[in-house]
């Protein structure tokens, strides 16, 4: 879609930029609209127009001047509404998308919004349907799918190359809250997160297993747990009053897909020694693949069609430029981080905007994640299968 930075500049048109959220994700979209025209030959340039943020304007302007944002807001209907924006980039708890979303359709701004799209099924749909009334183009940031290796391993399913699909096995595992004096923060609140591991990051096994196999979901059954129900109210007082943890430690859930195939997702954030395992392993009839977010640019790929004598995981370096995404923006072999994610992320929405061509991941994918979010949370409870 796009090419690695080889010429000057020439006359384009410009995409004015406003970003909602200055903290985690904040720093990741700033990051990428910064460096995406410098990394690489767009069909636009980048105006940093304004960020906005809950926060004092001292704080704010500091964050702006050190990422290079124009302007800063601390409103964001007045930032949706400022004529001099195309394009508002949602980096906010998940409670606070839903409103954000529907401020920037009504006022006709392409949107940006990280991942899971809401924190509920209906506002996820809702705000897909206003993005679509509005005629404006809309990402929903799953930005694992940037990864060249993991856009990689859908072309080999696309090639065929392992055939009919048997099996999906995805586990997501992080250990940062294991200590259960760790304190509590706004994603122990199921008013605030939507729910736990299960949102925050099973959403993203969820939605590279859509992005790699094509399969859609059929039935699934879940279970939900929460290890650690109550936590410190304050970091500095581990022995003093508890609050109340109203969301899921660990996620777990077996499905079905639309072509037979099974599949079996595991989400915690209490694995011990898992820094952020983010990992699918996909078996075909002809070949398997298996994918790591830890060792992000290679992908595995076992070829049972060759000779007996050659078969085996092979390990594939996804850094060349017959890569998807021309294997990221460094030279072969010098590989990608995860900053860079967001970087070919934002390159190919703009260009899709600008080329007015088809865009994935967007809104309504972010919606077919939310539904089978939606199914295990009901299985969970109801304890049973659920159809989606």
């Amino acid at each position: 879609m796009y090419d690695k930075k080889t010429s000057s500049q020439h006359e384009k048109p410009t995409i004015r930029v406003g970003l909602i959220g200055h903290q985690f994700m904040g720093l990741a979209h700033s990051n990428a609209y910064r460096n995406a025209g410098i990394w690489y030959d767009l069909p636009c340039t980048i105006d940093m127009t304004a960020v906005c943020a809950k926060d004092t304007p001292e704080n704010l302007q500091t964050f702006a001047d050190k990422f290079g944002w124009r302007s800063i807001e601390t409103d964001y209907q007045k930032l949706c509404a400022r004529p001099d924006i195309d394009l508002v980039s949602v980096a906010t708890p998940g409670f606070l998308h839903k409103p954000m979303v529907l401020e920037a359709a009504k006022n006709r701004k392409h949107v940006l919004c990280e991942k899971p799209l809401a924190n509920t099924l209906a506002d996820a749909v809702e705000m897909a349907e206003a993005a679509e009334r509005a005629g404006v183009r809309h990402c929903c940031g799953y930005s694992y799918r940037s990864t060249p290796s993991q856009a990689l391993a859908r072309q080999l399913v696309d090639e065929g190359r392992i055939g009919r699909i048997y099996h999906v096995h995805a586990r997501y595992a992080q250990d940062w809250i294991v200590d259960p004096n760790f304190a509590m923060v706004w994603r122990f609140d199921k008013k605030l997160a939507g729910s736990g591991s299960l949102g925050d990051i099973c959403a993203h096994s969820i939605d590279a297993t859509r992005f790699i196999t094509g399969l859609e979901f059929v039935e699934i059954v879940g279970h939900l747990q929460t290890m650690v129900p109550e936590r410190p109210l304050k970091a500095n007082e581990p022995k003093g009053e508890k609050g109340q943890v109203t969301v899921d430690d660990v996620a777990q859930f077996l499905c079905t897909f639309d072509n037979g195939a099974t599949g079996c997702f595991e989400a915690t954030r209490l694995a011990t020694g898992r820094k952020n395992n983010n990992c699918i392993e996909i078996n075909g009839e002809k070949g398997s693949l298996y994918w790591d977010f830890e060792d992000q640019n290679y992908l595995y790929f076992y070829d049972r069609t060759a000779p007996a004598h050659q078969q085996g995981f092979a390990r594939i370096n996804a850094t060349e430029n017959v890569h998807p995404y021309s294997g990221g923006p460094w030279p072969v072999g010098h590989g990608i981080g995860y900053a860079d994610c967001f970087v070919i992320e934002v390159v190919n929405f703009l260009t899709a905007i600008v080329e007015k061509k088809e865009y994935h991941p967007d809104f309504h994918d972010g919606v077919a994640v939310q539904k089978v979010l939606d199914a295990v949370e009901r299985s969970a409870q109801k304890k049973m299968w659920i159809t989606i």
